[in-house]
């Protein structure tokens, strides 16, 4: 997940995601400790990259900030769906 410290927006969304059943493992990048993270996601975050590299695996659309519980993992499964038949054709 790409975030920046003192971002609620990015807090927020990794509580609510960590709320999941199962948690979902997440691993934070702050965009401002590497300046070409900084330069193109900057005031973006935070999104949810689908992988370990921002600059080469795909990155989902913004969460819509009060999603949560089912919903955050209906939205999930739907952008994942999405990207996957993406991915096939």
């Amino acid at each position: 997940m790409l975030t920046r410290s003192g971002c609620c927006l990015c807090s927020g969304l990794a509580k609510r995601l960590q709320a999941l059943l199962p948690p979902q493992t997440l691993q934070l990048m702050d965009v401002d400790q590497e300046p070409l993270l900084q330069q193109r996601f900057g005031l973006l975050v935070p999104l949810l990259v689908v992988g370990s590299d921002p600059f080469q695996d795909p990155i989902l659309t913004r969460v819509p900030p009060r999603l949560k519980g089912l919903a955050l993992e209906r939205w999930l499964e739907k952008q994942l769906s999405q990207l996957a038949r993406a991915n096939q054709g």
